[in-house]
């Protein structure tokens, strides 16, 4: 499972060793050896083009970078400074170790680095391996809202959850841990469904490891079983199917099996590769085989953190009781978290007072991949915030203030999402070649004739990639995937609510809506042209006859020549033509009109050229002037 990159410096691994990224020009920028840069010394936060600038490398570079990160910014948008000297290392920069927070705030006035607003997680392979230690699978549990996900779960805990939830149906986010026979441990989410878990990963948490998908055995696959695969499919999470309800006389299991091959799931039993189990929630059936293929897609997974180092987690939920203030359960996903750590969350921070486990008992300390309760916090912070421990409260509410204009600034710079209009722009700054789409019709046989038309579309550079196609209007569910998978929302001859135009607006989000299959192939097809590498060409721009020539100095020679074909330009290469062959390719170092230096000499005028190189030119050689140019491969 891909993690996003941590932030916290001065406690990763080993650097990679410097890449040469040697002398050169990309996109107009001359880009420099990063193995002849001293260490670069970062501020707190830095816009995109401040650091390309810095670093001497083309903004394009920078993005493309932040990318493999999960971060999808603009040219100027604030990144902090963790971010970006991961970034400036990924290109083989040296990176000058910041100074502490006392001096930071003696010397700049606004104390800690801010975090970037999507923070990401750490990175396990910036650990040192001998600090790794193998730790628990954390799992979101997913489906349709009656097929028995939180049933399952109080089997599998032994607990009595459900039946205190009203209308069997689960009222908010939980985690819980279970320990097998053999003293392995698994931490569970219990979610209302994929929203939460998508409106996660939207904030940049990656928090969960296995996705199980309940599929009821008598119900089979049903909308919200194929939204929750698409969402869990779209965070490259490991899926495994949990079919419960097997005990029921009218349980269908080949017709679970296939629905879920045409929803692109095939299990092993199909000769896929994705795991189904058959349960009963109600007479723990297969509860053990369960376990033990969480387990074993763990060990694939070869999952592990740091219990060493200070602690990362993710706010799973949070709410203000009256009596204890604000109360926020999380997962601890690396680091150990005790009792009296600062710590920030969001916009939120301050000291834990206390510590409670998923059992509710109060405990001193919480481990990698713990669920526990936290209390202590200034205020209630949002599902998804990332919280880190920091040295002290002071740094930790300079940290807040800063992260505030850091992501004020941010929202005055755009949001950076993808839309059609900009892909072409976007791609020119190194963005994925792919086009996500969320794609919603009125009926299901509109589906089938886009998708087959779409499906023309893309090449082997370029993809379309549906993350989710259903029949029925735009909802806020669609508006939430789409921000969290960076896609657009495709529509035909159906609406969209007011709650997801809403939705849309506030993220960003790129909505379009269509009556016939053409415009909308025409509009995405154009997109996809423009997602295209520009294609590479070579212009002939003109030739040039030599009918006398000059020496200058001992060696130098200039080419008195009279422009047969086009117009010779200054910064162009040049084929020597001799006999009919092609003697010497080199670049044109000068061009004159009498005494003039000028840019370029039109057809049937005299001019004198210059070589880089090459000065055996003969009288009767053809200078052929050719320059390379980027052509966009629309309209082809």
């Amino acid at each position: 499972m891909a993690r996003s990159r941590s932030g916290t410096r001065g406690r990763r691994g080993p650097r990679k060793p410097p890449r040469r990224t040697g002398a050169s020009v990309a996109g107009g920028v001359a880009t420099v050896d990063a193995s002849e840069r001293g260490a670069i010394e970062l501020p707190a936060t830095i816009t995109v083009k401040e650091l390309a600038e810095l670093l001497v490398v083309s903004p394009a570079d920078i993005i493309r970078e932040l990318i493999k990160s999960g971060i999808f910014a603009t040219i100027n948008q604030l990144i902090d400074r963790d971010t970006a000297s991961l970034v400036a290392e990924e290109l083989g920069f040296a990176v000058a170790e910041p100074q502490d927070a006392s001096a930071s705030e003696d010397e700049e006035g606004e104390g800690v680095p801010a975090e970037a607003a999507k923070e990401q997680l750490w990175d396990e392979s910036g650990e040192d391996e001998k600090d790794l230690v193998p730790r628990a699978p954390i799992v979101t549990v997913m489906g349709h809202v009656d097929h028995g996900k939180t049933s399952l779960l109080d089997a599998i805990r032994s607990t009595t959850v459900a039946a205190g939830e009203r209308g069997g149906i689960t009222q908010h986010i939980g985690a819980s841990e279970i320990t097998t026979k053999d003293g392995k441990r698994v931490v569970f989410l219990d979610t209302p469904g994929h929203e939460a878990f998508t409106a996660m990963r939207a904030r940049g948490a990656r928090v969960t490891d296995i996705a199980v998908i309940v599929v009821a055995a008598d119900d089979g696959v049903m909308p919200q079983t194929l939204e929750a695969i698409s969402h869990a499919k779209a965070a490259k999470v490991p899926l495994v199917i949990a079919m419960n309800k097997i005990d029921k006389p009218d349980a269908n299991p080949d017709r679970v099996k296939t629905e879920l091959a045409e929803a692109g799931v095939v299990v092993e039993d199909y000769g896929g590769d994705t795991p189904l189990v058959p349960v009963s929630a109600k007479t723990r059936v297969g509860l053990e085989e369960l376990l033990e293929i969480i387990l074993l897609v763990a060990d694939l997974l070869e999952l592990k953190a740091n219990p060493k180092r200070e602690a990362v987690g993710t706010v799973i939920e949070a709410r203000l009781d009256k009596g204890r203030g604000p109360v926020a359960t999380l997962i601890v996903q690396t680091g150990t978290l005790r009792v009296g750590d600062a710590v920030v969350a969001g916009n939120t921070f301050g000291k834990i007072k206390a510590l409670e486990n998923s059992a509710g008992k109060r405990i001193p300390k919480a481990g990698p991949a713990s669920a526990a309760v936290v209390l202590g916090l200034s205020d209630v912070p949002e599902a998804g915030d990332i919280l880190r421990v920091v040295p002290d409260v002071m740094i930790a509410r300079a940290q807040v203030e800063q992260r505030k204009n850091a992501a004020a600034a941010q929202a005055g710079a755009g949001s950076g999402r993808a839309t059609l209009e900009d892909l072409y722009r976007q791609i020119q700054a190194g963005q994925a070649k792919e086009l996500r789409i969320i794609l919603k019709a009125d009926v299901s046989g509109s589906l089938g004739a886009i998708d087959h038309a779409l499906a023309q579309l893309s090449s082997e550079e370029t993809k379309i990639n549906v993350l989710l196609e259903a029949a029925g209007e735009i909802t806020d569910n669609d508006i939430m995937l789409a921000t969290a998978s960076n896609a657009i929302v495709v529509g035909f001859n159906t609406g969209i609510t007011e709650t997801a135009r809403r939705a849309a607006e506030a993220e960003g989000v790129d909505i379009r809506r269509y009556d016939i299959i053409y415009k909308l192939t025409d509009d995405i097809d154009a997109a996809l042209k423009g997602m295209l590498e520009p294609e590479i060409v070579e212009v002939v721009e003109g030739r040039a006859e030599v009918r006398q020539l000059f020496k200058v100095g001992k060696t130098a020679v200039i080419a008195g020549c009279y422009v047969t074909d086009g117009r010779i330009v200054r910064s162009g290469s040049a084929r020597v033509w001799r006999g009919g062959k092609v003697i010497v390719t080199d670049k044109i170092e000068g061009l004159r009109r009498f005494k003039d230096d000028v840019r370029e000499v039109a057809q049937n005028f005299e001019c004198g050229i210059s070589l880089a190189g090459f000065n055996d030119l003969a009288e009767g050689d053809v200078i052929e002037c050719f320059t390379q140019q980027a052509r966009s491969r629309a309209g082809l």
